[in-house]
């Protein structure tokens, strides 16, 4: 029992986890704490758990504390989901935060912090509980129009990160098919990048369709017009740029694969962008309030339906993200590839193989000498991710001064932004060999 409760990360997962490293299984399990944040704030979204949500002390207050007479269930009832929500995942990124803070500079797991980091599994459990009661108990007041805009603000960032991800992910992909290309000495892995390569710009090519087909009106609609057509244009630059032969003679490994992915997650994140624009003839999820349905918050201020398609895609996008940086090793100079995992060295130094005896042969520590990955930048992923996923669940609507949803132009700002921060991002990726040449880009 002291083995599980205070014991590394290893000893707990020993029994179903295969061969790995101890600093994966313990990204695993923090990622896992988070996952559990998103799953009960997807549970206090369901309508089954909202007559709960009544008896909580902050639920249908005024700020200065004087409870008010529900006005129907547009007034408070279409508040409560979000307010759980943002009380959840304020929970996680306090959690994450207070861990960010105490593990910088952690260089090896000799640092007697690196056992708190890969143990006390239980004790942290708690400490995740408690934080968890004690955010539902803070005063509404201006609590969640403040953390709306922490909100904004780290989920800009971790949309940056998510764009990160996919071009290490598309380097990586097109490097290993290229390689086993030349070492085959066969056409079909070309053939297999050609077809993908084409499949992602066909898609892109249909998301710009149904843009302007459901985000656009003849003679209205002018800044959705405008935010399609430079994204379109912005995405067939880079990849012009990125098969020009001083791109390619600096940069081999660069070419139209890439440029496929970052053109098609740049057209998701102008369709995320879109779906909060405040009109609703130019937003067809953004309807009006009907008698007999749930539908969704207007600039009126409408009752809120959660689960709309930009927000499962989002958060599909933000679970393959999230494992991505769990399982990343930072110890290699590119990011592994999504499905790819930490093996077990062949040969293990004696205090290695003694840690795989304890831990049934199952993992054992590998950072005696150097830690593989930040643990605080780390945590601090899992902050922006917490912040993230706060906004994905909650289709980014801020709650107004007349205690109802409303869609604003922040969201489509920062979302729009973030697109064209993450286009520069890419054409800093081609265009830094050139620009650089003594500094080492392999």
């Amino acid at each position: 029992q002291a083995s599980c409760l205070c014991g590394s990360a290893p000893c707990i997962l020993c029994s179903c986890c295969p061969c790995s490293h101890s600093s994966t299984l313990s990204r695993l399990i923090f990622t896992a704490f988070l996952f559990l944040g998103v799953l009960v704030s997807v549970i206090m979204l369901s309508p089954s758990v909202e007559s709960q949500l009544y008896k909580l002390p902050w639920v249908c207050e005024e700020v200065a504390g004087s409870p008010v007479a529900l006005q129907g269930h547009i007034d408070c009832g279409s508040l409560l989901g979000h307010r759980a929500v943002y009380r959840m995942c304020f929970a996680m990124a306090a959690f994450f935060f207070l861990f960010s803070l105490l593990m910088i500079c952690v260089r090896s797991s000799r640092d007697p912090r690196a056992a708190i980091q890969n143990g006390f599994w239980f004790f942290k459990f708690l400490v995740f509980v408690g934080i968890t009661v004690g955010a539902f108990y803070i005063p509404d007041g201006s609590f969640s129009n403040i953390w709306f805009y922490f909100g904004v603000v780290g989920s800009f960032v971790f949309l940056l990160i998510q764009l990160l991800l996919f071009i290490d992910f598309a380097h990586s992909w097109n490097q290993r098919w290229v390689n086993k290309a030349e070492k085959s000495d066969s056409r079909a892995w070309y053939a297999g990048l050609f077809f993908f390569t084409l499949l992602f710009y066909a898609l892109s090519v249909v998301a710009v369709a149904l843009l302007f087909i459901y985000y656009t009106q003849p003679g209205a609609c002018y800044e959705g017009k405008i935010f399609i057509s430079l994204n379109l244009i912005f995405c067939f630059c880079v990849s012009i740029v990125a098969v020009l032969p001083k791109v390619q003679d600096a940069q081999p490994n660069s070419g139209l694969l890439q440029a496929s992915v970052i053109t098609l997650y740049t057209m998701f994140v102008t369709w995320l962008a879109l779906s909060n624009v405040p009109d609703r003839k130019c937003n067809p999820t953004l309807l009006t309030h009907l008698d007999n349905g749930t539908v969704l918050a207007g600039p009126e201020g409408y009752e809120t339906q959660w689960w709309d398609a930009p927000s499962i895609v989002g958060l599909i996008v933000f679970i393959l993200c999230t494992l991505f940086i769990s399982l990343r090793s930072s110890d290699h100079r590119q990011v592994n590839s999504l499905m790819q995992t930490e093996e077990c060295p062949p040969v293990l130094e004696a205090t290695q193989q003694q840690q795989v005896a304890d831990c049934e042969g199952r993992a054992f520590d590998n950072e005696q000498d150097s830690v593989t990955y930040s643990y605080s930048f780390f945590h601090f992923c899992l902050v922006l991710a917490s912040l993230h996923v706060m906004m994905t669940l909650t289709n980014w609507y801020r709650p107004g001064e007349t205690r109802k949803m409303i869609s604003t132009w922040t969201a489509v700002w920062v979302k729009i932004c973030a697109s064209w921060a993450g286009l520069l991002l890419y054409l800093w990726t081609l265009v830094a060999p050139l620009l650089l040449p003594n500094r080492d880009f392999s």
